[in-house]
């Protein structure tokens, strides 16, 4: 068969015309690559909807029942094929009696999972929200809803990566069991507790039969934070009404006196100065604006000395926006992965404990001009950096936020002491512990 005949019948069975009938190359739908990708996507599209319901008939009823299954007793069962197999093969009757005795073992795990335990259990985590260091404490209930006893069981408690085992006694109808546990505080994280399952298993667990009681329950272990009382609240709380270069008639910070213009409020008139100088006087104000507070909070953990030094940052940054937020000031908190939510102390704590620092290309400068491009009404500026953060990155960082803002930076460096330093027009402050934070920045106050 010649090459032209070859392309006329493939451009006839794939409906694409032929430019010519003795073209020497391919055109681009006749391509193997071309013609592979059409193929695929035809055979994708007919195929979906059949592996669709396959996946859900297996995830429906064959999974339930292959899941109760563990390795060793898939091992068991393979083991007794395989020697069934070697006997019949070879006529070893030795073989033939330890796959009978292997699958009789399986049979026998069997009795072990079958049925339906009818428990009542209740999960309770008495708080779902504490700090780091705080005592965090639960309950699980555990009653007998059935009207006949229940034979000794166990329950699993899912605590984060790790699983605590609970031991339930024979119970009589309508029993109450009831264990306490504690969950350790010692890291900032989210635990997810539960849910908990009751285990049915054979002695040699080759069966293994689990069973949901409960939902899962978020705990937020919160970065440790600090109370910013005294002189260290207040200069937040003089940030308030900072004046500005704009003058108004209206407002509550008085700047000078001027002449009367027609359409001037009567009430601004100062008449004392109008009696002494024989003509209308009216008080002129300046412009303040309310305290709004941005934090720039990096996480770039390339920027810090160790993993206590970035969880200090954390805390450095949680202190002061839960101070702003308990004196209802405007806040932003802003990272390298974008905003925080600051609507209450919870949100933002909560989003807080989500942080996770990882190496990053973006530095605390690049955090710094998304701040200054997000909240341009800013106030007051917080930079909170680690130990690695030079001079000039500060400076860099500075001289992003608009001119007339209070900037500081607040650099944590484990065991330093606390310290106020100026680069230009930015108050620079050192902190090593958590606890030197209200005297930092009564330092910047002063």
């Amino acid at each position: 068969m010649s090459a032209s005949t070859t392309l006329r019948r493939a451009a006839e069975i794939l409906r694409i015309p032929l430019a010519k009938a003795g073209a020497t190359r391919l055109p681009a739908k006749l391509r193997p690559s071309a013609v592979w990708s059409e193929a695929s996507s035809t055979a994708w599209e007919v195929l979906s909807p059949a592996w669709g319901g396959f996946r859900r008939l297996w995830l429906r009823y064959a999974w339930p029942v292959l899941s109760v299954v563990s390795i060793l007793g898939w091992g068991v069962l393979a083991a007794s094929i395989l020697l069934w197999v070697t006997g019949q093969l070879w006529g070893w009757q030795e073989a033939k009696s330890a796959a009978l005795v292997a699958f009789l073992l399986f049979v026998f795990a069997v009795a072990f999972i079958v049925g339906r335990s009818s428990y009542g259990v209740t999960l309770d985590l008495a708080r779902t929200r504490v700090a780091v260091g705080d005592q965090a404490v639960g309950s699980i209930a555990v009653s007998n809803t059935s009207s006949r006893p229940l034979l000794p069981a166990a329950l699993e408690l899912p605590v984060g990566a790790a699983t605590a085992i609970f031991h339930l006694p024979r119970m009589k109808p309508a029993q109450v069991h009831e264990d306490l546990f504690t969950i350790p505080t010692s890291r900032r994280a989210v635990i997810v507790v539960g849910p908990v399952r009751s285990v049915r298993a054979d002695p040699l667990h080759l069966l293994r039969r689990r069973i949901l009681w409960t939902e899962p329950e978020d705990l937020f272990v919160h970065p440790r934070t600090v109370a910013l009382a005294g002189s260290a609240a207040g200069f937040i709380r003089d940030l308030e009404g900072m004046p500005t270069t704009e003058l108004s008639s209206a407002d509550v910070s008085f700047h000078a006196l001027r002449d009367y213009v027609p359409g001037d409020d009567r009430r601004h008139i100062h008449w004392k100065t109008t009696a002494r100088t024989n003509k209308l006087m009216v008080r002129q104000f300046e412009e303040t604006r309310r305290a709004h507070l941005a934090i720039s909070l990096s996480i770039n953990t390339d920027e810090y000395e160790s993993e206590s030094e970035f969880e200090l940052a954390i805390s450095v940054a949680a202190s002061i926006g839960r101070q702003a937020i308990r004196e209802q000031r405007e806040l932003d908190v802003i990272t390298q992965k974008g905003p925080l939510r600051c609507e209450t102390g919870r949100t933002l704590l909560d989003d807080m404990t989500r942080i996770n620092g990882t190496s990053l290309r973006r530095t605390a400068v690049d955090v710094a001009r998304t701040l200054s491009d997000t909240v341009p009404n800013a106030s007051v500026v917080f930079l909170v950096v680690g130990s690695h953060v030079t001079a000039t990155q500060l400076r860099s960082a500075a001289a992003s936020v608009p001119p007339g803002v209070r900037t500081l930076a607040v650099r944590v460096q484990q065991g330093a002491a606390p310290g106020r330093a100026n680069i230009a027009d930015l108050t620079v402050l050192t902190l090593g512990e958590l606890d030197d934070l209200a005297l930092v920045l009564r330092k910047a106050a002063a």
